[in-house]
């Protein structure tokens, strides 16, 4: 596998000199680095820009200039993949126009995932929606984005810098997200609101009122949206309950990663999480504004709870690590060039 050269290819990374991705932070682009990762664990050399030498495409979420590569390859008799980051559910409660671009997405993205020879999605959840929408079930495989277990880890001293660059002092409830109404914002403030003895963090980019809904105004002192942050591992480790609080997701990557690092994790209790996210065994989840307010004081109550659920939020996480993800794809890549 060694002599194989794999093309990973991101379109929008490439676009204005990634004008798109910079300062943003999205789990398309986390997902494209662990790939990179994953095949330099192996050994295997990849490109980021295309070239007939390549062996294997490898696309994620295709737009114009992707599908143009995919016919490309194709007609080489190069084999194709293409990561299913995307599906036309999660547009929805993005940005204003999501719920009226769902519906063309839809058709669009059936097409354009159509072309691969092999569809990666990141859970069972979105294998079944892509399933649905008329992908044959043959091309489509539940794929985790995977986490390096490594990287993503406790760590004091990275807690002592993120504590004291937010000035938290109290138990800390965060999330790492782009503050988009997708991701739970109306909960997390609701929590807030409602548990003044504890700070709030949100980590993540906000877009502008053009793009999306903004965020409410006149917010108590102890809720804080930060946009985006440079050291995101300051921002874990300086988490004592993490939450997440999506309303749609395809895995959720940065709950990946805060299993990691051993946090208790919250989230709320969506399809996406069935088979791996289990209550009141790695994590806690919920559905009702009750609900959440119920097992977020659990957690700040209970340090033995909090404890077992991050301890078996690591376990979890460590079956989804880089040593076991890349010889998957090792393997993937291995049948597709035998066949």
């Amino acid at each position: 596998m060694k002599n194989i050269k794999i093309c990973l290819y991101v379109e929008f990374y490439h676009f204005m000199g990634g004008i798109l991705y910079k300062n943003i932070g999205t789990g398309l682009l986390s997902s494209y680095k662990n790939q990179k990762k994953m095949l330099d664990a192996k050994d295997i050399s990849y490109v980021e820009k295309w070239d007939d030498s390549c062996d294997i495409l490898q696309i994620n979420t295709p737009y114009l200039k992707s599908i143009y590569l995919m016919k490309r390859a194709k007609r080489l008799g190069k084999p194709v993949i293409v990561w299913a980051h995307v599906t036309a559910e999660d547009m929805r409660g993005v940005f204003w126009f999501g719920n009226m671009l769902s519906p063309i997405l839809r058709h669009y993205y059936k097409y354009a995932y159509n072309l691969a020879d092999v569809i990666l999605c990141p859970s069972e959840y979105t294998r079944k929606l892509l399933i649905a929408d008329g992908l044959s079930p043959d091309k489509v495989v539940a794929q985790s984005n995977g986490v390096d277990t490594y990287k993503f880890s406790a760590n004091a001293q990275k807690r002592e810098e993120g504590r004291k660059e937010y000035h938290l002092s109290k138990m800390t409830v965060g999330t790492v997200a782009l503050a988009i109404p997708r991701k739970g914002i109306d909960t997390f403030v609701m929590l807030g609101k409602h548990f003044t003895d504890m700070q709030f963090m949100w980590y993540g980019s906000i877009y502008n009122a053009l793009m999306a809904k903004p965020l409410p105004k006149d917010l108590p002192a102890n809720i804080r949206f930060t946009g985006y942050v440079k050291d995101i591992f300051s921002a874990f480790n300086s988490i004592d309950i993490f939450v997440f609080l999506s309303y749609e997701e395809n895995e959720g990557m940065v709950v990946l990663e805060a299993a990691s690092l051993g946090l208790p994790i919250l989230v709320r209790d969506i399809p996406v999480y069935e088979g791996w996210l289990v209550h009141n065994e790695n994590c806690l989840k919920a559905k009702t504004d009750e609900e959440f307010k119920e097992a977020l004081k659990k957690l700040s109550e209970d340090s033995a709870l909090r404890e077992r659920l991050g301890k078996n939020a690591r376990l979890m996480a460590e079956s989804r690590s880089f040593d076991v993800l890349s010889k998957k794809f090792e393997n993937l890549y291995e049948r597709l060039l035998t066949k």
